[in-house]
């Protein structure tokens, strides 16, 4: 009985949170206009930054450019996404986003087949 105790003791102590040291923020600047006009900068002493401003968009939103960075997992160098939200929606720029696959080359050529026979008035039946 003494060791199906210890045993679930010892799980439990296994099973606990691993806690790591605290990330110190050593940059914090916001300003908020409340018009819809914004900033902020922000950087961690791990490498994490991220920046952004926004202004008065021309349907009520806040348009918002900015962008972020982290550490790579191996030491490397950090990823850096830049992004633009807006009235065209949400885009974000980084070699290290994933990309579509390219449209392969007798894909294009069907599809300029078709356009020209729309353009030639061509119609098909469903």
């Amino acid at each position: 009985m003494k060791t199906i105790i210890f045993a679930c003791i010892v799980s439990v102590a296994l099973a606990a949170p691993q806690f790591q040291d605290p990330i110190a923020i050593t940059r914090d600047e916001r300003v908020d206009n409340g018009d819809g006009t914004f900033s902020y900068v922000f950087e961690a002493d791990n490498g994490i930054t991220a920046q952004a401003a926004g202004v008065q968009g021309s349907q009520g939103q806040s348009n918002i450019e900015g962008s972020y960075s982290y550490p790579l997992s191996d030491g490397s160098g950090f990823v850096e996404v830049r992004y633009v939200a807006d009235e065209n929606g949400f885009r974000a720029e980084s070699p290290f986003l994933p990309t579509p696959h390219p449209t392969p080359a007798h894909v294009i050529e069907l599809l300029r087949i078709a356009e020209e026979q729309r353009a030639a008035g061509i119609t098909f039946e469903k």
